[in-house]
């Protein structure tokens, strides 16, 4: 049962919104949204705002995922592996957004870049991979260990493919121009720096062109104003709606089960928390039990582990965690715990660990901003707790890839800074095999993280997309890859 007791209240916060300055597109073929997360990055594919781009269906891979988590053809329309570290990927005719040809010179420009952007794609925090293009409609892919996820991992947004002419006059990877350079079926013609973005439809795509004309979108942190609009009709489609507003939205409110973990990273080398016996000490202070249930308003499990019932494989097989610490006496150290507003539900959580910690004797100031404050800061270590909410299969659609960019030393997404010689052995050994060896390796990666205590499981989640009454082909992505699609009309 979920818990409704406070729903109508809930509702009736912030009736009046920013959102919708674009009310009534879709009566021009065009469909007006309401994104949680704004750019943080300019755009950058090899950062978190390559997902905004794969969202909003603006960019494609060699080969995309699935909403069952299944690889199929993309740009590339057939691939064979051909040696254990060799691929060849064979391109369909397809055309960038500006016109050119999809060729294998691009394809290897493209990838070529990406390994060497300076920001890191977490995609590829355990591998590196080169690109050559073997003719004019085939690129051979070489990894430097084997890898049975490549083509996988080729689907992630980071890898997406773009025009020659997306990366201007720098051929270091530094930057990427994703405004009409793309190849999906919407093209960026507008970015608003982190308040809006005008898409049109791409009629060249190589899968046909999508059903609606255009996209108008408002990035919009504030979690009620982006369902206030969505039942005002200013709004079509909005993400990532409140559970608080779950009755009011009614069949607006689609449920999406998730492979996601809303997670306590804590920061292993610079702080407090740098003391393994205190972070086991904020590890027994949290109790997760009602959480799930007040919070989340039952659309949340307790968390049990890093992974969660999202992967059958892994649900209920958990492994005890390996060399813990002894829990140490907190003395009032004073921590700063930090989280962002664009989930709805985290700062109410983060609030209930302050309250849990204190009872267990330590001082917690508490930080909530918008996500795009707060990130570079917690990727630097500038607070020793970070609460967040984290998609365990985004990368790859396998939790390899996660756990690497997460917890091991060379990590490009390790907020808990964590670097333990243990973790890193046993995910590497986990990357590179396959079947059920690879999944009781992993299984025994989630076990030595936890037992570095670098991260506290809060609650396995679910989420809900908010889609207006009308609108069809809204993709409800478990991996959350997908959003706006070729199908999506209102």
């Amino acid at each position: 049962m979920r818990r409704r007791g406070f729903l109508l209240a809930a509702a009736g916060i912030g009736l009046t919104s920013a959102c919708g300055s674009f009310t009534g597109t879709a009566r021009r073929g065009r469909i007006a949204v309401d994104l949680a997360f704004a750019p943080t990055q300019g755009l950058s594919p090899y950062s978190d705002d390559g997902l905004l781009l794969s969202r909003l269906a603006v960019v494609d891979g060699l080969t995309r995922m699935d909403t069952e988590g299944v690889v199929h053809p993309a740009l590339a329309e057939k691939w064979v592996r051909t040696s254990a570290t060799t691929w060849e990927f064979t391109l369909r005719d397809a055309r960038f957004q500006d016109g050119g040809r999809v060729t294998a010179d691009a394809v290897e420009g493209a990838l070529t870049r990406a390994g060497r952007a300076r920001t890191q794609p977490r995609v590829l925090s355990d591998m590196r991979l080169t690109a050559r293009a073997v003719g004019e409609r085939t690129v051979r892919i070489t990894t430097g260990a084997a890898d049975p996820l490549l083509p996988a991992r080729l689907a992630n947004p980071s890898l997406a493919i773009f025009s020659p002419a997306a990366y201007g006059k720098d051929g270091k990877g530094g930057g990427v121009d994703p405004v009409g350079t793309a190849t999906g079926p919407f093209a960026l013609t507008k970015v608003n720096g982190a308040v809006s973005a005008t898409l049109d439809r791409f009629d060249g795509h190589w899968r046909g062109k999508a059903a609606a004309r255009g996209l108008d979108v408002t990035f919009v942190a504030d979690n009620n104003a982006r369902a206030n609009a969505l039942r005002s009709g200013q709004i079509e489609i909005a993400e990532f709606v409140p559970a608080a507003q779950a009755l009011v939205l009614g069949d607006r409110a689609r449920e999406v089960a998730t492979v996601r973990t809303t997670t306590l990273y804590l920061n292993t080398r610079t702080g407090p928390l740098a003391d393994a016996g205190l972070r086991a000490a904020v590890r027994e202070s949290i109790d997760t039990s009602a959480l799930a249930r007040s919070v989340y308003e039952g659309y949340a499990t307790r968390g049990t582990g890093l992974l969660g019932p999202g992967f059958a494989w892994a649900d209920g097989k958990e492994l005890p965690a390996t060399g813990r610490a002894k829990a140490a006496e907190p003395h009032g150290q004073t921590l700063t715990l930090a989280t962002y507003t664009n989930r709805a539900e985290l700062p109410e959580v983060a609030a209930a660990l302050q309250q849990q910690l204190r009872r267990a004797g330590f001082a917690v100031r508490l930080v909530v901003k918008d996500y795009a404050r707060l990130e570079s800061g917690a990727l630097d270590g500038e607070y020793d707790a970070f609460l967040m909410s984290r998609s365990t299969a985004l990368d790859t659609g396998d939790p390899v890839s996660y756990f690497a960019s997460d917890f091991t030393s060379e990590g490009s997404f390790n907020i808990s800074q964590l670097r333990d010689g243990r973790v890193d052995s046993v995910v590497r050994e986990a990357a590179g095999l396959e079947g059920a060896a690879r999944h009781r390796a992993m299984l025994r990666a989630e076990a030595a993280i936890l037992g570095t205590d670098a991260a506290v499981p809060i609650v396995h989640e679910q989420h809900l997309q908010g889609v207006g009454a009308g609108v069809r082909g809204v993709v409800l992505d478990p991996y959350e890859r997908q959003f706006v699609g070729l199908e999506t009309r209102a």
